[in-house]
């Protein structure tokens, strides 16, 4: 395609950008007073507009206005742009407007900042970032920035958020995608839209689709309700046929990703012929799968580290085997290579395996084949099970996946392509804290507690838990004074371990002393049996719940307490057992006179995973209520003198 056709398209795109004006842009005064209702911004205008060029290379065009209506949003005052040697920046424009539309400063190429943004675990990588900053003092105002980069390669389409967050508001928004009527079309999914086709229109040789948005209010998010980005009208769109430096490739179905994938690691996971000799010497004696797995995953953790990898195709394609062997490093998709390359050399089949990593990771679109991936991991199909191995830490339990790579879908490469497998998914009965304490009290109140608290599933990452559990005792004492739920209490001695395990578990030993644990009116002796796991969310009541009610997570608490009391005592008061059910989990409570004459206090909450009608929501408020109800219960006795 000839240049002058792209200043063209770019003249046509931002027609409406020119800051020299004689009449003032983007007053405020002209924004709807709908949009102004509990919003920190209102996006005025976002216009994004994709040129395909052809299958190895693209223009993106951005114009975007955002009147700032409080120091809250001040962040979209600034404009950073990342670019590296395959996506460069062709322009960058940023205009300061006052609330009156009338313009302030024009930032000159000299104001935009331009550097490195080399990470510290990174070995290679090329990206630089120009940074436009038009953060103002005075509110209201609005920015405006115009910005044009062009990709030498075609593998992604950005996907485009209409509300990109909470408490933004949207006058008017714009995505096009434009592709030569001789290409083969790129492909789409709208979520979160009733109308999800896009207008088109087209000339002798461009094809241009388009989805045009106005007069969008703010989100708020619910309580237990979907995040700002997972409700917000967006779409989704990717290229066909690809090509990324000389490596063409289809993603019109997984298995052609998959292939695209294949021929990256192609002959990359040859291992020296020592390495293949010490694989076979480790696992010679050992007749369990699961157990050799285990023992070459130990192994790899052992032997390397990870190091990130972001040049070119370097972004997508592992280092050999050989060189991870010979090197110890390497990134997430060298590292999981090599993984495999070693399963290999002992017999064992597994996948290399693309997914979308974090713990608020957005999901993955398994119905629309796409570059969604941002990790790689390996798969282990055995006979009655699918071990997952996360190999870029050292330290990380065999085979857990937990809250980064767990309950999601991945991609599994294999001979075939590319298969949607699903990861572990942790319920209830497999994240458990269960604690057990023995609380000896003094006629003064005070008290000295010897507390075993154990966490094993996703509760293992309970406050990070899983972070500190190989660091020094310093560090461990400060986890504990700052995630331990006892309102006034003094650490005397404790202890941290773990099992590691697909099913990893975390002890925690205490023995802390406990000032004024029971509080003195008169002859009464007053404290609560709940030590250190009462419940406190609160939920607020709202009669016009928009959104399904998400339960994201299933745990079970236990917490078994007994209590030796000072001789002389007695009960005056010993609250009724309290068993709650709900569709969102249950709950017991029971205090009782043990055979010894100890105080036994026994509770158990499991929360369940699901999603619930909106409906459902003042059952959610009603169930937290009775259990914050409970937990708040006081046991008061009488001394007899």
């Amino acid at each position: 395609m000839k240049e002058k056709y792209f200043h063209a398209l770019v003249a046509w795109f931002i027609s409406s950008s020119a800051v020299f004006a004689e009449e003032p842009k983007y007053p405020v005064n002209l924004i709807p007073k709908e949009l102004l209702e509990n919003v920190n911004v209102v996006v005025r205008s976002n216009k994004t507009f994709f040129s395909i060029v052809n299958d190895s290379s693209a223009i993106n065009s951005t114009h975007e206005v955002f009147t700032i209506l409080n120091p809250e949003a001040k962040k979209f005052a600034v404009k950073a742009l990342f670019y590296n040697k395959l996506e460069k920046v062709k322009s960058l424009e940023a205009n300061l407007y006052d609330g009156n539309g009338n313009l302030i400063k024009k930032l000159k190429n000299s104001e935009i900042y331009d550097q490195s943004v080399i990470s510290g675990y990174s070995l290679y990588e090329d990206n630089r970032v120009k940074v436009a900053d038009l953060t103002y003092g005075v509110y209201p105002y609005t920015v405006e920035f115009i910005c044009q980069t062009r990709l030498k390669f075609l593998f992604y389409i950005p996907s485009f958020y209409v509300r990109p967050g909470e408490r933004i508001s949207i006058e008017k928004a714009t995505f096009s995608i434009d592709f030569s009527k001789d290409a083969v079309p790129p492909r789409y999914k709208a979520l979160n839209m009733d109308k999800t086709s896009p207008s088109i229109s087209s000339s002798k040789e461009r094809i241009i689709w388009s989805w045009n948005f106005e007069n969008i209010k703010a989100y708020e998010q619910e309580p237990f309700g979907p995040t700002a980005e997972e409700a917000s009208p967006a779409i989704m769109a990717s290229p066909t046929r690809f090509n990324f430096e000389g490596n063409k490739g289809q993603m019109d179905n997984w298995s052609h990703f998959g292939d695209w994938i294949n021929s990256l690691n192609k002959e990359r996971r040859k291992l020296p012929e020592e390495t293949i000799k010490v694989v076979i010497h480790l696992t010679k004696d050992v007749k369990s799968a699961e157990e050799k797995v285990r023992i070459l995953y130990e192994f790899m953790q052992s032997k390397t580290r990870y190091v990130s990898i972001q040049i070119g195709i370097g972004g997508f394609q592992p280092f050999e085997a050989s060189v991870v062997d010979r090197v110890g490093y390497g990134d997430c998709k060298a590292l999981s290579n090599y993984m495999v390359a070693l399963l290999e050399a002992a017999g064992i089949k597994s996948n290399y395996t693309l997914i979308q990593a974090g713990k608020d990771a957005q999901r993955m679109i398994s119905n629309f084949p796409s570059s969604q991936f941002n990790h790689a991991v390996v798969s282990v199909p055995l006979k009655n099970d699918t071990i997952w191995l996360e190999c870029t830490s050292q330290t990380n339990p065999f085979g857990y996946a937990g809250t980064f790579t767990g309950d999601r879908e991945a991609l599994a490469i294999n001979e075939k392509g590319a298969v949607v497998v699903k990861t572990p998914e942790y319920k209830a009965e497999m994240n458990v804290q269960s604690r057990m304490a023995d609380i000896y009290f003094q006629t003064s109140g005070d008290a000295m507690a010897e507390i075993v608290s154990t966490y094993s599933g996703l509760q293992y990452e309970t406050s990070q838990l899983n972070w500190i559990l190989d660091k020094q005792i310093q560090e461990k004492q400060k986890w504990l004074y700052e995630n331990t739920k006892i309102p006034n209490f003094n650490i005397v001695s404790f202890s941290i371990n773990e099992r590691k395990d697909i099913m990893p578990v975390a002890t925690v030993g205490m023995k802390v002393s406990l000032p004024k644990y029971a509080s003195i009116s008169g002859k009464r002796f007053i404290f609560r049996p709940n030590v250190m796991n009462r419940s406190a969310l609160i939920l607020p009541k709202n009669e016009n719940r928009k959104h399904e009610v998400i339960c994201k997570i299933a745990s079970t608490d236990i917490d078994t307490i007994k209590f030796s009391l000072p001789d002389g005592i007695y009960p005056e008061f010993l609250p009724k057992p309290v068993s709650l059910k709900s569709q969102f989990g249950t709950y017991e409570a029971k205090t009782q006179i043990s055979f010894d004459g100890k105080v036994l206090y026994t509770r158990k909450l499991i929360l369940l995973k699901g999603n619930h009608p909106s409906t459902a929501y003042s059952d959610l408020v009603d169930f937290y209520n009775a259990v914050n109800k409970a937990d708040d219960l006081k046991l008061v006795f009488l001394k007899k003198t």
